[in-house]
């Protein structure tokens, strides 16, 4: 799908690799690479990425626990990077409404959050990201512990919803992906982005500027 949007649009494409630690380092400091793997690979790779690519856009989840160590790579490599949780444009407006609605709500008092996200079989990690950076600004601003339930089903997309309970109504946020092609589209956006760009950056922060 990263392939088919990049072509649609004209851009410059070198191609792709299952073992990108086998990309010419001449190349790849003319390029920026797209990273949508495993937690496992990425972890096994960043070092590789950080040191050798112009950029680097990382859709992978499933690394959260390294990532402290990841971006101090990156910046003592002096390599530009762009991660999510989520390139979806309609998952990053979600954040930001998700962010305003706890703000209010954890200002006010009397709602409990939780939290459900359904996505196919083949998934790796649950929660997902996603979920995971959603429950973070929730828990951020309300200072409590969100539940989350994870479902896996079957082939679907993925689906985000984010509920505030109170004793007298309920509010519900949903995102509900209909393919992967929103991930690909907002990675490409992303890896756009990285020119004249320099440091690490969460997309989601970038998004609105």
């Amino acid at each position: 799908m990263i392939e088919k949007i990049i072509l649609s649009r004209g851009l410059e494409y070198a191609g792709w690799s299952e073992a990108v630690t086998d990309t010419d380092p001449a190349l790849a400091r003319e390029c920026v690479c797209i990273d949508f793997t495993t937690p496992d690979a990425f972890k096994a790779n960043y070092r590789f990425l950080a040191e050798n690519f112009k950029a680097v856009v990382v859709g992978t989840t499933g690394w959260a626990d390294i990532r402290d160590e990841v971006v101090a790579y990156f910046e003592k490599c002096g390599a530009t990077l762009i991660w999510a949780t989520n390139f979806s444009v309609g998952v990053n407006v979600m954040f930001a409404v998700t962010d305003y609605m706890s703000k209010l709500l954890g200002k006010f008092g009397g709602y409990s959050p939780y939290m459900v996200e359904m996505h196919h079989c083949h998934k790796l990690d649950a929660p997902s990201g996603t979920a995971k950076t959603l429950a973070g600004i929730v828990d951020g601003n309300m200072g409590v512990e969100t539940d989350v339930q994870s479902v896996r089903c079957g082939e679907i997309p993925g689906i985000h919803t984010v509920g505030f309970e109170g004793m007298n109504d309920r509010l519900t946020l949903t995102h509900e992906a209909f393919s992967r092609e929103g991930f690909a589209a907002g990675a490409v956006e992303a890896a756009l982005m990285t020119e004249g760009l320099t440091g690490v950056h969460e997309f989601k922060d970038l998004f609105f500027e």
